[in-house]
């Protein structure tokens, strides 16, 4: 997370900062697993595939 980070600018990231990010990320893989995982099933698939993921990202800006 901390390269990530230093990307944007070179700056100092606090242990802090670094969990933080980690946590976010987390969390917003979280939401877009089960948001493909429910485009998979409601099409009766056993398999997610990359439109799920696609989609999924598409629905988690729009909560934004």
């Amino acid at each position: 997370m901390r390269r990530l980070i230093k990307k944007f600018g070179d700056l100092k990231i606090s242990e802090e900062a670094a969990e933080a990010m980690r946590r976010a990320v987390g969390d917003a893989a979280t939401r877009i697993a089960e948001t493909a995982v429910e485009n998979a099933k409601r099409d009766n698939r056993k398999t997610v595939l990359e439109r799920d993921i696609r989609v999924a990202r598409i629905k988690e800006r729009e909560r934004e």
